[in-house]
């Protein structure tokens, strides 16, 4: 819901805030209940719920019926606080844990198993991976890089636009171009993704807004979630722990594919880096 809050009518919007802030009281509602408690009409509930990925109100209301459940059993806690500027130390670090594991279930929940199998598969056997990303995407881009390299694939992270979109128009059939992008519309990501696109390269975005452009030009849509913004804590810090789940999920899956090469790669740079971890004799 907070992943396609910004995507909504501020109607559909105002359903979706009341239904994530009180899902066990929505669950208890019937479509007129909830139209009539945030203002909307009975289409806009069912429009909402379908958004949201379900078939019908009904079937939305019982998935919030569930999640009720599983929170006052104690499983899940509730969604906390924002971040104030007077928090002790102590309750900034448990608001901050509590948030990254709700944006790592969120991200997690939300996940196309088919969508993830097919990326994975296409870079179990790509010739060259690209990465591309900015600001702090660029930092997740450069961990999945990093991480490819060390069991035996050819991958390279762009955070240079120009640099990318040369790169790009390199690529070809049986390549790989990955566009990590919280908004969906970072252009300096986007365009890159398009020449690999346009020039026959496998494309992957990894993305908070799946209807955002760059969904356009990726073959593999993986949607990532995050917690919710504050003053304190903006966009890049919460969408941040879901991309590298989706790059830790990624990297697990080609290692297991192409496990005969990745391990004796993985076991080559960990030898070949273990002198720098060793304490030196003097």
């Amino acid at each position: 819901m907070r992943t396609m809050a910004p995507s909504m009518t501020r109607s559909m919007q105002r359903v979706a805030e009341t239904v994530a802030h009180d899902p066990a009281g929505c669950a208890r509602l019937t479509v007129t209940g909830l139209a009539e408690r945030t203002g909307t009409s009975e289409a806009t509930v069912v429009r909402t719920s379908r958004l949201l990925g379900y078939p019908g109100y009904r079937d939305l209301r019982l998935a919030l019926a569930g999640l009720a459940a599983q929170q006052e059993s104690g499983a899940a806690p509730s969604v906390t606080a924002d971040i104030a500027v007077d928090d002790p130390i102590g309750e900034v670090i448990g608001k901050l844990a509590h948030d990254e594991r709700q944006t790592l279930a969120d991200t997690a929940a939300g996940l196309d198993t088919a969508q993830v199998e097919a990326a994975v598969g296409a870079l179990a056997t790509a010739r060259r991976v690209d990465v591309y990303g900015a600001a702090a995407s660029a930092l997740v881009g450069q961990d999945l890089a990093q991480k490819l390299l060390r069991i035996g694939l050819v991958a390279h992270a762009h955070a240079d636009p120009h640099l990318a979109v040369t790169n790009a128009v390199q690529l070809r059939a049986g390549d790989v171009a990955i566009a990590i992008t919280h908004s969906g519309r970072t252009v300096d990501v986007i365009e890159p993704l398009r020449v690999a696109f346009d020039h026959g390269a496998t494309t992957i975005a990894i993305t908070g807004r799946p209807d955002g452009e760059v969904a356009q030009y990726a073959d593999h849509v993986l949607t990532t979630s995050t917690a919710r913004e504050s003053e304190l804590r903006p966009a890049a810090m919460s969408s941040r722990t879901s991309q590298l789940l989706v790059v830790d999920c990624l990297f697990i899956g080609v290692a297991q594919r192409t496990y005969e090469t990745a391990a004796p790669a993985l076991s080559a740079s960990y030898e070949a880096l273990a002198h720098r971890h060793s304490p030196r004799v003097r």
